[in-house]
């Protein structure tokens, strides 16, 4: 991969990446500063990269370097732990979007990731697997685990609207 691969890279995939990050950490400035780092991991591999790899290798990094942050800040949650009545809400609410994000919020780290990068940013659940390091099986506990918990705390849609 040469300079132009690379600078064309930062230019499709910068504000993807970017929102695949902020999404799950919710702190703008260390989605900045993670994803300068994943460029700057990127660029120091600049001559081992192909080109057709480039999104690929881009996501992992920036996956793995969120992983390292949020283990150093010591925020991450064990799924069993949690217990449904703290995060459920049955009272009537019509603003889909915001108890959506909350919900999110509310995912251990691993299960937001799946999800974000499943719905949100549209990958396989192969090409997560090669992002995150996990198996596919994996993948697709974490992200059915991710989806119950979503719907037993958004509740029935009648309750929403």
């Amino acid at each position: 991969m040469g300079i132009d691969a690379f600078n064309r890279c930062v230019d499709e995939h910068s504000d993807a990446l970017y929102r695949f990050i902020l999404k799950n950490i919710r702190d703008e400035e260390k989605a900045r500063d993670i994803v300068q780092d994943s460029y700057e991991k990127m660029w120091q591999k600049i001559d081992t990269i192909s080109p057709g790899k480039m999104k690929s290798y881009l996501f992992s990094t920036a996956y793995h370097t969120m992983v390292d942050v949020i283990r150093k800040e010591k925020t991450r949650v064990d799924f069993e732990s949690i217990r449904e009545e703290m995060y459920s809400d049955n009272g009537q609410y019509t603003d889909l979007n915001e108890v959506l994000h909350e919900a999110v919020s509310k995912l251990p780290a691993i299960q937001r990731s799946v999800i974000m990068l499943r719905d949100y940013e549209g990958y396989s659940y192969d090409e997560i697997a090669g992002i995150t390091g996990l198996t596919e099986s994996q993948v697709k506990v974490y992200i059915y685990r991710g989806r119950v918990f979503l719907k037993k705390y958004i509740g029935r849609m009648e309750v929403l609207i």
